[in-house]
């Protein structure tokens, strides 16, 4: 009999995440899927072509049944507008759980923030006495910190309480790292094997090498350093712009930063950008569907993953460091933690300590004037931790293992 997962996202398809993925994967694997989700509006908080509030509220994604909910558009990236969003998705949610079909063998929440999104899968895994399993993917509320600077001692009290409630209720937890797997087993009391260690895989397409003439003609000629995602606080893009200017003046006069993304930080960057007069060598491209990120990587003769300088960060490994090691390309790290331990394990570029704009300059430098075969000495070690680490097929089986311990369908 073939086994069936109830998926919570608040963010599906057609938005860019990782989740569409995996239920590709699941899908493809002989798994029923249904999704609970949210209307596409990440990250401008602009409805997608052919949604609004209105809908539509069901739809198919492959052969899988998409529920998706109301909820407030992060409009403007406010502090106000993002908080609205964060709190209208999950109760709508957790009044939408009538909707589904039932018959599931499990609950998987892939919870990327609020944390509050997983409180419909909770509420549905209880009521019908089935497994709830969560991929902490931005561990509350030390990652609400990073976007909204809360600083009532009540409010993080809150906060910090609600978290670790929830967290509890989950029957099985996933973190993206070790010392993540230790503050969840920490904070919740469960066992180390309620906690697995599964990082964020990397959809097969960022492997293989996509050359795009146009992009080489416009970009031609320069070091290209490659930034792809989303413009956080959390990703500190500040330091990068500072250290690439730093960088140029102490030599590195080809060095180029091509910025592929969006979100909340963009109108700031490209304030600092004019007041450094670096609209030479800072480019801001847009967004890109996630299949069009290898032409960008494929382009690059480095690739950069930052950090805010926040300790809990650290506990996780940024999803982009596995996309960035499958395109085989010198990776330089500004951050701390796990992923500037897995960029020295891997021994596939440059680390320097999370918003050091001075350090970051000097890797930069140094990079610039590296050999050719140096470079793509690193690129070679990169694309090994990929295949050894990374890899779909070997991350999604133990994620299904995982999740379904009786077995697939």
């Amino acid at each position: 009999m073939r086994k069936r997962i109830l998926v919570v996202t608040q963010h599906f398809w057609p938005e860019n995440f990782r989740i569409n993925d995996i239920v590709e994967g699941f899908l493809d694997d002989g798994i029923e899927v249904d999704v609970l989700c949210g209307l596409p509006n990440y990250p401008k908080g602009e409805w997608f072509d052919g949604y609004d509030s209105h809908g539509p509220f069901e739809e198919h994604y492959r052969t899988a049944n998409v529920y998706r909910c109301k909820e407030i558009p992060r409009r403007g990236n406010t502090a106000v507008r993002i908080f609205l969003n964060y709190v209208s998705w999950p109760w709508n949610a957790r009044w939408a759980l009538s909707r589904l079909p039932g018959g599931y063998d499990a609950v998987f929440c892939f919870n990327t923030s609020p944390v509050l999104m997983c409180w419909p899968a909770v509420v549905y895994a209880e009521k019908h006495h089935i497994p709830c399993v969560n991929y902490v993917l931005d561990i509350w509320p030390e990652n609400l910190y990073s976007v909204l600077p809360v600083k009532n001692q009540l409010l993080r009290g809150t906060a910090q309480a609600v978290s670790d409630w929830l967290y509890r209720r989950c029957d099985k937890l996933i973190a993206m790292s070790a010392p993540l797997q230790e503050r969840l087993c920490r904070r919740t009391g469960k066992p180390p094997e309620q906690v697995a260690v599964i990082p964020q895989y990397c959809e097969d397409f960022y492997a293989i090498p996509c050359p795009d003439a146009g992009l080489a003609e416009r970009f031609g000629g320069r070091f290209n350093l490659v930034f792809t995602g989303t413009f956080t606080p959390a990703q500190s893009l500040d330091t990068v712009i500072r250290a690439v200017a730093k960088a140029r003046a102490a030599g590195a006069d080809r060095l180029h930063l091509l910025l592929v993304g969006d979100g909340m930080s963009r109108a700031g960057l490209e304030t600092l950008v004019q007041e450094l007069n670096a609209g030479d060598y800072v480019t801001f491209y847009g967004s890109v569907p996630a299949r069009e990120v290898p032409r960008f990587t494929t382009l690059a003769d480095a690739l950069l993953i930052s950090l805010s300088d926040t300790p809990d960060l650290g506990l996780t490994v940024p999803a982009k460091l596995a996309s960035y090691m499958a395109a085989g390309k010198p990776v330089v790290a500004s951050m701390d933690g796990a992923g500037a331990d897995a960029v020295r394990a891997a021994g596939c570029g440059m680390v320097s300590p999370a918003c050091d704009a001075d350090a970051l300059a000097d890797n930069l430098v140094q990079l610039c004037r590296m050999s050719p075969d140096r470079r793509a000495e690193l690129g070679r070690c990169a694309k090994v931790y990929y295949l050894e680490n990374y890899r779909r097929s070997l991350l999604l089986k133990k994620l299904e293992a995982f999740l379904l311990p009786d077995g697939r369908g």
